[in-house]
């Protein structure tokens, strides 16, 4: 049989109505798909408190669904909450319907929570009514997988044997990372492995004739029992309330010690070479104080000088990485071994990878101190004011914590530290 083919109606061949209708249609089609609904939102971040558990994000891989079955679209679900005693980063949740003899479970330290995480959660809640956008961290940085387990089965108390060996001690994993650093990384990252492994052993060994004996020529031994009860207390760097001249007012080697200056070489190469500084890389602090290195004859007194500009820089980026407003600036910035240990010991940094309220106090405090002793402890604040992203009015009271005292100059305030050191608030009487 012969195959005809239909010929496709045109405009001319349909009826007037038939080809309104199919317009109107169409326009109604388009007109669904441009509505979109858009606000204008205000964002605002809220910090991991540590005093309260922030939202828990849990997902069931069964299929099984909450608001399924149920009249006003939620079923009625107990959900419970527990921590560890003893490490309280670990967190197990527990979800069960009513009327139901299975238990949803999830933790965040077993199963599916011990793959490797390359990327931060958040929890976005709007409101439309104020038009703000709340985000906000979940618990741990996990989405936690809730497995079912019926209920009333024997959970053995003991941790599951495949989690524990998943989790290394700390000299294991530096092991580890030991063996990688030494089959994969470039010779100048193996040899600063190597560098810092003897500093951690020379620390383990604890010489302290040998510490006494260094920091006996620059302070005051019984100033220092009492600075050691009171840095902690008053949030700032180790000093000498008894400190005759400026420089050791805050002793430098207790801010940086004998072998980290061999991680501070990059300004003083930099310098050597003739290079400028990037305005991206180093803060506007650093390289408005680079032309103090050109008219520095002493070598040594070169890298010290470069070696607290260094420090200053590193400080100022760390600082921005954990804060909302600078995180793109020290996006690329590379931190030495040595210094990113010491910095997240010193500042504990959280889950959240934010640092708290007190600890970025902590590090402004390290900062000023730092730029005191390269601007000779006559310093102008108002291009640090700018690296720490605060107003350099907001910026006086921390100096006067520390002790300082502002002058005004031909218009410009400037730091000063005069000794001994008098903190606001404390009344101290002098030895005769």
């Amino acid at each position: 049989m012969a195959k005809h083919k239909e010929k496709k109606k045109t405009l001319e061949d349909q009826n007037p109505s038939e080809v309104e209708g199919n317009m109107s249609e169409s326009i109604k089609k388009k007109t669904k798909k441009k509505k979109k609904e858009t606000h204008t939102v205000t964002m605002e971040t809220i910090a991991e408190n540590p005093n309260n558990i922030s939202p828990i994000v849990g997902y069931f891989p069964s299929g099984y669904d909450p608001l399924r079955n149920t009249n006003d679209g939620v079923e009625e679900l107990s959900t419970k909450f527990y921590r560890n005693v003893k490490r309280n980063n670990r967190l197990q949740v527990v979800v069960s319907p009513y009327g139901s003899q299975v238990d949803f479970v999830g933790t965040n330290y077993s199963g599916e929570a011990t793959s490797a995480q390359l990327c931060t959660y958040s929890l976005g809640i709007l409101d439309k009514e104020t038009q703000t956008l709340k985000i906000v961290p979940i618990a741990a940085n996990k989405i936690i997988r809730l497995e079912p387990r019926v209920r009333g089965s024997e959970v053995p108390d003991a941790e599951d044997p495949d989690t524990a060996k998943q989790e290394l001690t700390a000299e294991e994993r530096n092991d580890k990372m030991r063996e990688l650093t030494q089959m994969y990384s470039s010779k100048k990252s193996i040899r600063q492995a190597r560098k810092l492994d003897s500093l951690r052993q020379q620390e383990d060994t604890g010489n302290q004739e040998e510490f006494d004996r260094n920091i006996a020529g620059a302070i005051n031994k019984e100033a220092l029992e009492v600075t050691v009860a009171t840095d902690s207390a008053r949030n700032i760097p180790p000093h000498d309330l008894d400190a005759t001249i400026p420089q050791l007012a805050y002793p430098l080697d207790r801010i940086i010690s004998k072998g980290e200056w061999d991680f501070l070489l990059d300004i003083f190469e930099l310098t050597e070479a003739g290079a400028e500084m990037a305005p991206d890389l180093y803060p506007s602090f650093v390289r408005n104080r680079s032309y103090k290195l050109e008219h520095i004859q002493d070598e040594d007194e070169k890298k010290r000088l470069a070696g607290i500009l260094s420090f200053i820089t590193h400080l100022v980026k760390f600082k921005d990485k954990h804060s909302m407003d600078g995180v793109s600036s020290a996006k690329h910035h590379k931190f030495p071994g040595i210094l990113s240990q010491k910095f997240t010991s010193m500042f504990s940094i959280s889950d959240s990878k934010r640092l708290p309220e007190e600890k970025v106090t902590l590090l402004i405090n390290y900062v000023l101190v730092l730029t005191l002793f390269a601007d000779d402890f006559r310093s102008d604040p108002s291009d640090i004011a700018k690296d720490l992203r605060i107003n350099a009015v907001a910026l006086r009271p921390f100096y006067e914590y520390l002790g300082c005292k502002l002058v005004r100059e031909k218009n410009i305030v400037l730091a000063t530290l005069p000794v001994p050191l008098v903190f606001p608030g404390v009344r101290r009487k002098r030895r005769r």
